[in-house]
């Protein structure tokens, strides 16, 4: 198969070592040349990486298909790779050339298509992985083959965004995009008002009235396909008295909080994944409000007197939270009168605090939500209670595996007793206690043309024409923790990576249904355990390197291996792919 010859990582680097973002407030411009310095950085990142796939070679001609791992497949028998305990699902990545990549799996894998659609596993350059990642330049500079490339990051202020020049897709309709932040709804609807943005994020829970009637402004309002929660970790005391959690699970009022702190379109979490969701809603509902009941179990657990502890949150509105500070005071007050629990509330700035659940390092009671990625149940249980985060402490070894037997079912239907069975058991054990699925919209000036709300959060400004204006300004809840995403999990850096980088699939805009994006289609066997992608052709990143199967296996490889030199971003944490893909490879002891 034809190709445009690959570079080698350190020529790569001389072509693109000119797009560099300054911390507060540099342009990135196209530069003809490197600098020396980062020329040395590209030969010893080039280095790093081929200690783990092979080189590429220059020749015109040549292409060498990587393989990952390539000292030999995982063992799914034995659950093992080089002699270590395994709990992934991935067997090998294989380029079978230029254009076709094979994905071996351990198990059937029902949701592959939604899960590689998902922003985080998005197609990186080989050569630009080898010289970014190293020195961490690679969340700051992104290098993507979407419709937009970064111009600039300020840091706390904005970032800018221009029509990426390599773009092949349907044309972009607005050449810059800036995107703003603020924490405040009622900041973002004045910003809206005034004209200084073009569209906002979550509208304020009193605010979708201020909006629908003004003729100069539009509502889009989403589906509440989202979770807040209230967190425990099962590890500290006394969260890891089981009677301690039931008790919570009775003595918090959720109708009350979404009757009175949420917009229309929200509805009671009975359980933990949205009823919108297949198999969300199947088995036992959530413990019935029953302050008498909960009091009773507290003083049998041990506490007849109440408790004393921690209530932690960000700052940081989201469709699953409206109203950060006022719904934490709402279950300060009902954790004090229903069950004489007296919390202190702590408020952590957004992105530290997204970083010490990932950790498990948020140690009193938590309030934190998840917004769907894709529309099934992997998403929200196999994230949570099968291995993506440890912010609830220790696994339940029978939700695991109840929740591992049921992503393996070959359709919704087959897997319906099996989740009947995770949700009844998230049920009894109660890490968290679901409250709430939130309706939010998005709102925009009424002149922009192809504004819409994304069911995911995953607004495609490509689409979007800001009336007479070249520039679409779009502010949301938070500044991006960073732009490598891959290892991020916040929606603020995801939406903002969604309109720089591709996966091999997307979803659909506006919508949850999956299309082919850098693959032109990926087949699965009949056992769903291997899918063959073709990809597609003369697709180029921002930087003119030319994508090819060996950017799909690097990109995934990186990941998935926590070995590799190259397994690293900004906090190293790769949550979603332990979460989505059930473990790495050479996993670090917990």
């Amino acid at each position: 198969m034809s190709r445009t010859p690959r570079r080698s990582p350190l020529l790569a680097l001389l072509a693109t070592a000119g797009i560099l973002v300054a911390a507060c407030g540099g342009a990135a411009t196209p530069s003809p040349a490197a600098s020396a310095a980062a020329s040395a950085a590209a030969s010893a990142a080039a280095s790093a990486a081929a200690s783990v796939a092979p080189s590429v070679a220059p020749s015109a001609e040549a292409f060498t298909p990587m393989v990952y791992p390539s000292t030999g497949a995982v063992d799914c028998t034995a659950k093992t790779f080089n002699g270590k305990a395994y709990t992934g699902e991935v067997k090998a990545i294989k380029a079978l050339d230029a254009k076709t990549v094979e994905f071996d799996l351990c198990v059937p894998d029902v949701a592959f298509l939604s899960k590689v659609a998902f922003s985080s596993f998005a197609i990186n350059d080989t050569a630009y992985l080898a010289a970014h990642v190293p020195d961490g330049s690679i969340v700051q500079q992104p290098n993507g083959t979407g419709p937009y490339m970064l111009k600039e990051w300020v840091k706390g202020d904005h970032i800018t965004l221009v029509a990426n020049p390599n773009w092949t897709g349907t044309p972009v309709l607005a050449q810059t995009v800036v995107v703003k932040w603020s924490a405040e709804a009622a900041q973002r609807l004045v910003e809206l008002q005034s004209g200084n943005v073009d569209g906002i994020d979550n509208v304020g829970t009193t605010d979708f009235g201020t909006v629908s009637n003004d003729t100069t402004l539009k509502l889009y309002p989403r589906e509440g396909l989202n979770t807040l929660y209230l967190g425990m970790n099962v590890a500290d005391k006394p969260w890891d008295n089981e009677k301690v959690r039931q008790a919570i699970a009775m003595g918090i009022d959720r109708a009350q909080i979404v009757k009175n702190f949420y917009p229309g379109g929200s509805t009671v979490a009975d359980y933990f994944t949205p009823c919108a969701i297949p198999n969300g809603c199947v088995g036992d509902p959530w413990y019935t409000f029953d302050p008498v009941a909960a009091k009773k179990l507290l003083a049998d657990a041990g506490f007849p007197n109440g408790l004393t502890t921690k209530l932690q949150l960000r700052d940081a509105v989201r469709g699953y939270m409206p109203q950060p500070k006022i719904i934490a005071q709402e279950v300060q007050a009902q954790l004090k009168k229903n069950l004489n629990i007296t919390a202190t509330i702590e408020v952590q700035e957004s992105t530290t605090y997204i970083d010490n659940s990932n950790k498990g390092k948020l140690d009193g009671l938590f309030l934190l939500g998840w917004g769907v990625d894709y529309p099934d149940q992997t998403d929200f249980v196999d994230y949570h209670f099968a291995g993506g985060t440890p912010a609830f402490g220790p696994l339940f070894p029978d939700l695991v595996a109840a929740i591992k037997k049921a992503a393996q079912g070959a359709s919704d239907a087959a897997r319906q007793a099996d989740y009947v069975t995770v949700n009844n058991l998230i049920k009894q054990h109660v890490p968290m206690v679901p409250i709430a699925h939130g309706g939010s919209a998005t709102a925009f000036k009424a002149d922009v043309v192809g504004a819409h709300s994304s069911p995911l959060t995953s607004e495609v400004f490509a689409v979007m024409k800001p009336g007479d204006r070249t520039q679409l300004v779009f502010s949301q809840n938070a500044e991006p923790g960073g732009l490598y995403c891959a290892d991020e999990s916040d929606g603020e850096s995801l939406r903002v990576c969604e309109q720089i980088t591709q996966g091999l699939y997307g979803y659909k805009v506006a919508g949850t249904a999956v299309e082919p994006a850098l693959a032109k289609q990926c087949t699965p066997s009949a056992d769903l355990m291997t899918w063959t992608c073709d990809l597609q052709e003369n697709v180029k990143f921002a930087d003119g390197s030319t994508f090819d199967a060996n950017d799909v296996v690097l990109s995934f490889a990186v990941q998935w291996d926590a070995a590799n030199p190259l397994h690293k971003g900004r906090t190293g944490d790769f949550t979603y792919w332990a979460g989505l893909f059930g473990g790495f490879l050479n996993a670090p002891a917990q």
